[in-house]
């Protein structure tokens, strides 16, 4: 049960601004990551802020990427057949919470416990939908993280 006296992630990391800089910031730096460069070469510049809306979605915010984008399938679909390794998913990870760290977001325990929380998830199941034969579930809801509890496809 939500208690509207607790902000959810997305208001308590500074909201869709704060999401937009570390996102932006985030593919900057890829650029310089041998490892994370070719994954993102083709990108285009839009990459960024769709990434920043659906984080911001999963994060409490609002629906925007599924009203934009189509929800999680737009998602997994974006990463069908890419072949991504768990050496390219821990190189994202540990990408995107510095690149956190940089821009001096919040780094209380329990925020960003639910932050790599919600990063180890989805970026393994980033690699489980990038592998050969993944088929995507039209009716995939878009995960929802918060304080401890979790909502999402895979999860009640």
């Amino acid at each position: 049960m939500n208690d509207p006296a607790v902000p959810t992630l997305y208001d308590w990391l500074g909201g869709l601004p704060a999401l937009q800089q570390l996102t932006e910031r985030f593919y900057q730096r890829v650029t310089d990551d041998a490892l994370l460069a070719p994954v993102f070469a083709h990108m285009n510049g839009e990459h960024p802020a769709h990434v920043a809306a659906f984080l911001g979605e999963v994060l409490g915010g609002p629906a925007t990427y599924s009203a934009e984008h189509g929800g999680h399938p737009h998602m997994v679909r974006q990463h069908l057949n890419r072949h991504l390794s768990q050496e390219q998913r821990r190189a994202w990870v540990a990408l995107l919470l510095d690149t956190a760290d940089q821009l001096g977001m919040p780094d209380d325990p329990e925020f960003r416990s639910a932050l790599v929380g919600y990063l180890e998830w989805g970026s393994r199941l980033a690699v489980l939908n990038s592998q050969p034969g993944v088929t995507v579930d039209a009716d995939a809801p878009m995960p929802k993280w918060g304080w401890g509890e979790v909502k999402g496809p895979y999860q009640g």
